[in-house]
């Protein structure tokens, strides 16, 4: 490729940033081949190395490098690839701006509107391009990868006395529907000695002692034995690690773009049970996960995340009935009981590659 391209990223600890990293490495492992991506780099925001402890030992001095020879090299008139929220995509360094961005609702605003029109707007979900094409702006579709840096069978055996673990994941908000999913499960499995719940939801954008009173709620102040609520997690290792330890994943969020652990869990051979709605609709299957279909929709304002007559994000998210969900979780136990390794979630390590990643970047970004 001849072309160089700027490329725009949040390189910290969220979700955002793992993604970036994991763009980051692949274009640190292209230029030790015999045809490099042409690029350079230049971060939104401070660069934070704390959670990914997995990286190459060289990989810090040719990052910085890179930064510092982009910062006197780059070019206005290069293409460029910006991941980052809507709220703050007005701006851009580059003149030709790809724009890969993330939106969970169902309503965006004027202001959202005009900025994805304002660039050539790329998101994870196919649902949410239909959204933006409802209201008369095109966006493209990029397909979510697997990360297999940070991601990957431990071989590790968690748990000797035989339960079946089931695993919570992603902030703690009324968008992931924590609420229902933890206290249908404790009404169905509660100091059941077979079955544990682990909830890895703990929420950076709240003190410790506004997440602890939340897990409180969850349980209503009387938590059973056998759930579990984990703190951060700050290093991937132990994030991979709590993945690996769950049997059956639980994706029931009202509102994705990606949901990456879950999507990571089942790539792993985890059975799953999961709302047939929204992102998870773009990799999960009838073969690869139990599905659970929605029943309507209720607003997504929460006080916090996702308030009413705000200028970004406002809108619905996706409701389910709890027998349903209960009955899915039922069948996701005949699945593990009949093979604890779920064989077709495996197929999402083949068929949501990073190199494909990368490669339809590189594509949507310069055509």
């Amino acid at each position: 490729m001849n072309q160089t391209i700027l490329f725009n990223l949040p390189l910290n600890s969220t979700s955002f940033g793992n993604i970036s990293f994991l763009i980051a490495r692949m274009l640190f492992e292209s230029e030790k081949t015999d045809n490099p991506i042409k690029c350079n780099i230049i971060p939104i925001g401070p660069v934070q190395l704390d959670t990914q402890d997995k990286l190459p030992p060289e990989f810090n001095t040719w990052l910085n490098l890179k930064i510092i020879k982009s910062l006197e090299n780059y070019k206005k008139s290069d293409p460029c690839f910006r991941l980052w929220h809507l709220n703050g995509s007005a701006e851009s360094i580059g003149s030709q701006q790809t724009l890969l961005s993330f939106y969970e609702l169902d309503r965006p605003t004027k202001v959202e509107l005009n900025i994805a029109s304002n660039n050539n707007t790329v998101f994870t979900s196919k649902y949410t391009n239909q959204v933006f094409d409802n209201f008369g702006v095109t966006t493209k579709y990029l397909a979510p990868a697997f990360d297999d840096y940070n991601f990957y069978d431990t071989k590790r055996k968690y748990h000797g006395d035989g339960r079946i673990v089931f695993g919570v994941f992603g902030k703690a908000e009324k968008r992931k529907c924590h609420f229902k999913i933890i206290q249908s499960w404790i009404k169905k499995y509660g100091n059941n000695v077979k079955y544990a719940l682990q909830c890895s939801i703990w929420n950076n954008f709240l003190n410790p002692q506004q997440n602890n009173a939340l897990f409180g709620q969850m349980v209503n102040g009387n938590k059973p034995f056998n759930v579990e609520f984990y703190p951060w997690h700050d290093k991937n290792s132990k994030y991979n690690d709590f993945i690996n330890s769950n049997n059956i994943a639980i994706g029931m969020s009202g509102g994705e773009s990606i949901d990456l652990p879950v999507l990571h869990s089942v790539g792993l051979g985890k059975h799953a049970v999961i709302l047939n709605a929204h992102a998870y609709k773009d990799w999960a299957n009838n073969e690869n996960a139990i599905l659970v279909n929605p029943t309507g929709k209720e607003p997504a304002a929460d006080g916090m995340f996702f308030r009413e007559n705000d200028i970004y994000n406002v809108g619905s998210i996706f409701s389910w009935n709890e027998e349903e969900f209960i009955f899915g979780i039922e069948q996701a136990v005949k699945r593990f009981e009949s093979n604890p390794i779920n064989v077709n979630g495996l197929k999402i390590q083949q068929e949501h590659t990073k190199e494909k990643f990368l490669e339809n970047i590189i594509k949507l970004t310069t055509e």
